[in-house]
């Protein structure tokens, strides 16, 4: 078992026929479908009912695991010079609330994301419950062309929350999905409210740590330069190192401080 599947843990197949059994009914469904996806997800177990519905399944093992990654965050965050921002949930159930509520903001934003359906508890789990999006791809897993048609909506969204004062704060390929040509944003975590400005920095950071290994240092912060400021860039700047670091994002740092650099000099 991978260290990943051992610290997400497991969840008998008997609960996820009950939880999924739940989630069904609450649309007038019995279970004729369910599926378990395979995903390097430290935080859930995601299946499929029906083909319809997507649960993410979240256990006290997860939220010590969110725990664990907060933490880690926010000491990693010290390195960049800002005290760190991310906020740990408690229980399972707050982690599928705070999901749903902010992919149900997003949409209200015009931003691309699974519609979000409901959130509840079950048998001491959070269940979250999002429309299924039967055709994707991952941001990461498509060519170069592919990328440069969808990046500008990507900074497009970023700039629409952050304007509003929503963050993503876990900004990488694998939660960004494209389906029908367009992006759509999953997985936004919790920051400190205190914070979003530092956190806005963060979510740019990110996006140019995702994008310079697909389409290169110059055009991701060309792209960048499009829909933020030369300001925010310069502040997102001292995330790089940091969002480097993480085993989740891998790309040329110093590539793109040195096009930020050439951008605003």
């Amino acid at each position: 078992m991978s260290i990943r599947g051992f610290l997400r843990g497991e969840v008998s197949g008997e609960l996820v026929q009950r939880v999924a059994r739940e989630a069904a009914l609450k649309y007038g469904q019995e279970v004729e479908s369910l599926e378990l996806l395979e995903t390097d997800n430290w935080l859930s177990t995601p299946c499929v009912v029906n083909d319809s519905l997507f649960l993410k399944i979240i256990t006290s093992q997860n939220s010590f695991v969110h725990g664990l990654l907060t933490t880690g965050r926010n000491i990693g965050m010290f390195s960049s010079g800002t005290e760190g921002f991310f906020e740990h949930f408690r229980t399972p159930i707050e982690m599928a609330e705070h999901e749903l509520w902010a992919t149900r903001r997003m949409r209200e934003l015009g931003i691309n994301a699974p519609e979000p359906l409901e959130a509840f508890e079950y048998d001491g789990v959070g269940v979250l419950v999002l429309e299924y999006l039967p055709t994707f791809e991952t941001l990461d897993t498509v060519d170069r062309n592919q990328v440069e048609a969808v990046a500008p909506e990507l900074f497009e969204f970023l700039a629409r929350m952050h304007e509003t004062g929503l963050v993503h704060g876990d900004l990488r390929g694998e939660n960004v999905l494209l389906a029908d040509g367009h992006v759509y944003f999953i997985d936004a975590t919790n920051v400190r409210g205190d914070a979003v400005d530092d956190a806005r920095a963060y979510d740019i950071a990110c996006a140019l740590g995702t994008l310079e290994p697909l389409i290169g240092a110059r055009s991701a912060v060309a792209l960048a330069d499009e829909y933020h400021t030369k300001a925010q860039l310069l502040d997102a700047d001292r995330f790089l190192n940091f969002v480097n670091i993480r085993p989740d994002h891998d790309f040329d740092a110093q590539e793109v401080r040195g096009e930020i650099t050439k951008l605003t000099s």
